[in-house]
C-alpha cells in the first residue's frame, strides 16, 4: 500500500501507528506540504482535496487519517480489539476520533501552528482552548484505563499521536493526571512509537521550541435527545433517527442561556455539547458518532453505513469531511454574521468556496457522496449544505453539488424537520441583514 504522508503531521503518525499495530507494510511516499508538493498535479489526481495523510491500497484511494485507521483495522485486523463491532463501543471510540479533530488538533494548530507562518504562537484565547481540550481528555480517562473505555483501542492511538505533539512542545501534561497516567501507559504499548516520537520532534525543530524537552433492539424504545433544532449536527441526528423509525425523546437546551453547563448535563457529557444522545443509559456525543451508533444498533440492514471496510472508510472520510472542511467553513464565514452581524474574511469565504469544489469532485460521476448508495454521509451532508442555502450561498454554482442536493432533500427522511429548524436559523440571519 502507498502511503502519502509527513512524519511531522500528526494524523500521519497515526496511521503508521495503526499499521504497525496491525504488522502492516506501507510504501511510505512524502508528500512535503511545507513545500506545496500537495499541489502537484499527479497527486491531485489521487487526492483532490489534496491533503495527507492518503492511502492508496491496490487501487482504493482514501484520505483522512481517522477514516484510514479504521479501514485499515476492518480490512485488515486479525481481531476487532482496536475497533469492536459492539455498536456503543465503536459510538465512543468515534466519538473520541471527532473529539481529537475537532477540539484536540485545531487547539493544537490554533497555537503552536501559527508560528510557522508570524514566528509567534497564538492568542491567551487560544491556548486557553488548550487547556479546556486537556480539561475534557482528563474528565474522559476519570477510572479507566484506556480513553473509548477499559479496552486499548484506534482513539487511543489517535489521540497519542497528538497528546505527543503537545509533549515535545513543552505543554504542561502533568497538570493532568488522568492524561500523564494514561500518556506514559500507552506510550510504552503502542506499536510505531518511537517513530512518531521522532516526527513529532520534527515539530519542535520545525518550530523553533527548544527541545528540554444494552438497549433491546425495539424500535419503539424512547431516547433522550439534547439538541437545538437548529443545530446542523441536531439536525443530522433527527434525519438519522426517521430514517431508522425511532423516536426521539427530544430536549432542547439553550446554549445561549448556558443550559448545557448545568450540572446534570455536565454529568451525561462533561464536553457539555450537542447533540447528546442517552440511550437507556449510555450516553455518547457528536452528531456523526450518533448517527453511526443508531445506524449499527438499530437499522434493520446495512445500507446506510455498509460493513464492507472500503465503503465505510469511504463514507467515514466523507463524515470527517464534512465536520473539518464543510460545516467549519460555515461556522468560520457566516456563524459571526448570524451571532453578531459580521461576515468572515475574504480568506474565510475562500475556504467556503474550496470545501463546495471539493464535494462537487467528489461527486463526479456519482448518485451520492460516498459512492452509489444513499447512506449516512448523505445525511450529515445534507444537514451542513441546507445550512448554506438559508445564508443565500450559491449552490448553483456547483452543479454536481445543486443536482444531488435537489435530489436528497426530496428522499431524505426527516426532511422537513431539518429544514423548519433551518427556518429559525434563517429569521437569525434575516434580523442581522435588517439591522
Amino acid at each position: 500500500m502507498d502511503l502519502y504522508y509527513l512524519p511531522l503531521v500528526s494524523a500521519c503518525r497515526t496511521v503508521l501507528m495503526v499499521a504497525k499495530a496491525l504488522n502492516l507494510d506501507l510504501n511510505k511516499k512524502i508528500i512535503n506540504t511545507l513545500k506545496k508538493e500537495q499541489l502537484n498535479p499527479d497527486f491531485i489526481k489521487i487526492n483532490p482535496q489534496h491533503t495527507i495523510p492518503t492511502l492508496v491500497d491496490n487501487g482504493f484511494t482514501l484520505w483522512e487519517s481517522r477514516a484510514v485507521a479504521v479501514y485499515l483495522i476492518e480490512q485488515y485486523g486479525k481481531d476487532d480489539s482496536l475497533y469492536p463491532k459492539d455498536p456503543q463501543k465503536q459510538a465512543v471510540i468515534n466519538q473520541r476520533l471527532y473529539f481529537d479533530m475537532g477540539s484536540m488538533y485545531p487547539s493544537l494548530a490554533n497555537y503552536y501552528y501559527k508560528i510557522f507562518f508570524t514566528g509567534q504562537p497564538g492568542t491567551e484565547e487560544d491556548f486557553k482552548k488548550i487547556q479546556e481540550t486537556f480539561d475534557f481528555l482528563n474528565t474522559f480517562l476519570e477510572g479507566q484505563d484506556y480513553v473509548a473505555g477499559d479496552q486499548y483501542t484506534v482513539a487511543d492511538i489517535a489521540i497519542l499521536s497528538s497528546v505527543s505533539t503537545f509533549d515535545v512542545l513543552e505543554f504542561d501534561i502533568s497538570k493532568y493526571p488522568n492524561v500523564a497516567k494514561w500518556y506514559e501507559r500507552v506510550k510504552k504499548i503502542t506499536p510505531g512509537w518511537e517513530e512518531n516520537w521522532q516526527g513529532a520532534l520534527d515539530v519542535a525543530i520545525s518550530s523553533v521550541f527548544p527541545l528540554q524537552r444494552e438497549a433491546l433492539n425495539n424500535h419503539d424504545c424512547k431516547m433522550d435527545f439534547y439538541y437545538s433544532p437548529r443545530g446542523s449536527g441536531c439536525r443530522t441526528v433527527v434525519m438519522v433517527a426517521k430514517a431508522l423509525n425511532l423516536e426521539l425523546n427530544k430536549k432542547q437546551l439553550r446554549i445561549s442561556e448556558g443550559e448545557n453547563l448545568k450540572p446534570e448535563f455536565l454529568k451525561l457529557n462533561p464536553q457539555h455539547t450537542i447533540p447528546t444522545l442517552v440511550d437507556n443509559g449510555f450516553a455518547i456525543w457528536e452528531s456523526r458518532a450518533i448517527a453511526v451508533y443508531l445506524v449499527e444498533k438499530y437499522g434493520k440492514g446495512d445500507s446506510l453505513f455498509p460493513k464492507d471496510p472500503q465503503k465505510r472508510a469511504v463514507i467515514n472520510q466523507r463524515l470527517y469531511f464534512d465536520m473539518g472542511t464543510l460545516h467549519d467553513s460555515f461556522m468560520k464565514y457566516y456563524y459571526p454574521f448570524i451571532r453578531s452581524g459580521k461576515l468572515g474574511t475574504p480568506e474565510a469565504f475562500q475556504k467556503v468556496e474550496a470545501a463546495f469544489e471539493f464535494l462537487n469532485t467528489f461527486l463526479e460521476g456519482q448518485e451520492y457522496v460516498a459512492g452509489n448508495q444513499f447512506t449516512v454521509a448523505d445525511i450529515a451532508i445534507l444537514s451542513s449544505v441546507s445550512t448554506f442555502e438559508v445564508v443565500e450561498f450559491d449552490i448553483a454554482k456547483y452543479p454536481n453539488v445543486a443536482k444531488w442536493y435537489a435530489h436528497a432533500k426530496n428522499i431524505t427522511p426527516g426532511w422537513q424537520e431539518n429544514w423548519d429548524g433551518l427556518l429559525q436559523m434563517k429569521t437569525m440571519y434575516e434580523a442581522q441583514k435588517a439591522k
